[in-house]
């Protein structure tokens, strides 16, 4: 069969459809890259924002217009969020139909299936799965269950393979990445990552994403002692207001995040930092929201990466009054652009452009 392939949200559902397009092809499947020619569209779909959501409905109401549909098999966050709770799956059924296929991607494609990447230098590996922290506005913890983290092994033959097939560049995935440990081989994170920076052909490591909460002075050791991992360094703020904070249930105050970030500095001087921040959640106050932007004019972000608050069904926070107008949420996404990321592009030089 021709079978399609879409993917929506993080570069964990980029590194799922690896794995997922390795299981088709394996079956002699043939891949196209329109959905009109396929006969099978797989849907890896994301729930972390409402229009990540609605994306998802709109294709699979588009398809299901044409004269002859293909089959759908809907995987991803929001297979798994609906698979867990059979209200969720009654909610999701109601709105797709009875025709679609669900099915969660720890289902169709594991771990344990070799991914088929596209790329052929820099390679995506993930080293866990789910998230055990419960930040009240989060899905992942509904979508994918709490973490769960391969073994260091697995992961460590996987990085060799890639490295023998001429990939030079790893990315280490995982939904909180440095809480990872290895119960049998009791292996941390900045372990796993000083043994992946002594394999020889690896020549660049990123992670993401990393919890402020669980950034340890021993993984600051080990980027400052291996100059192969990234001096550019992901660190998800999402407000830099305490009681907004306590509210997402963050497990840090906007001052350790800036002691973390300062110590940071001082043992990678050149260290360039990108960030995550949600504008409008629940009963966020301008005086709030300029806490935000005064902690992100202290830090000088390279890059953010900013949502407009949207609830969640399930999560804590969608029992909260979402209070913040659509025009408000609108306009302090505009203000951290603009000192964020409008800025960083005015000051790259031309060649850089």
């Amino acid at each position: 069969m021709k079978f399609f392939l879409r993917t929506f949200g993080c570069q964990m559902n980029e590194a799922d459809s690896e794995r997922i397009r390795r299981v088709f092809l394996k079956k002699k499947h043939q891949e196209v890259f329109s959905p009109l020619r396929a006969e099978v569209v797989i849907i890896n779909s994301c729930i972390v924002r409402q229009s990540a959501e609605n994306r998802v409905y709109g294709l699979i109401n588009n398809l299901q217009k044409r004269k002859n549909p293909p089959k759908i098999i809907l995987t991803g966050c929001l297979a798994g969020w609906a698979k867990r709770n059979p209200q969720n799956l009654r909610l999701l059924r109601k709105r797709i139909g009875k025709k679609v296929q669900i099915i969660p991607t720890e289902k169709l494609a594991s771990f344990k299936v070799l991914p088929q990447r596209k790329k052929k230098t820099s390679a995506l590996v993930p080293i866990s799965n789910g998230c055990n922290h419960f930040c009240t506005y989060c899905i992942v913890p509904y979508a994918r269950g709490t973490e769960k983290d391969r073994p260091a092994r697995e992961i460590i033959k996987e990085i060799e393979c890639l490295v023998k097939n001429g990939y030079q560049e790893i990315t280490l995935l995982g939904q909180n990445v440095n809480s990872y440990f290895d119960a049998q081989k009791k292996i941390d994170f900045p372990q796993l990552l000083e043994i992946i920076a002594g394999i020889k052909g690896v020549k660049k490591i990123n992670f993401l994403s990393p919890n402020p909460a669980d950034f340890s002075e021993k993984l600051i050791a080990v980027i400052q002692k291996n100059p192969l991992i990234s001096r550019t360094i992901h660190l998800p703020l999402q407000s830099g207001d305490d009681e907004i904070l306590k509210k997402m249930n963050r497990g840090y105050t906007a001052h350790q995040y800036l002691t973390l970030v300062k110590k940071i500095k001082k043992a990678v001087p050149e260290v360039e930092f990108t960030t995550d921040i949600i504008v409008g959640f629940p009963g966020e106050t301008k005086k709030q929201f300029q806490n935000t932007v005064d902690l992100c004019r202290k830090v000088g972000f390279k890059k953010a990466f900013i949502a407009r608050y949207s609830p969640r069904p399930g999560t804590v926070a969608a029992q909260m009054e979402d209070n913040v107008s659509p025009q408000e949420k609108k306009r302090r996404w505009q203000v951290l652009d603009q000192l964020i990321n409008q800025k960083s592009q005015e000051e790259k030089s031309p060649a850089e452009e």
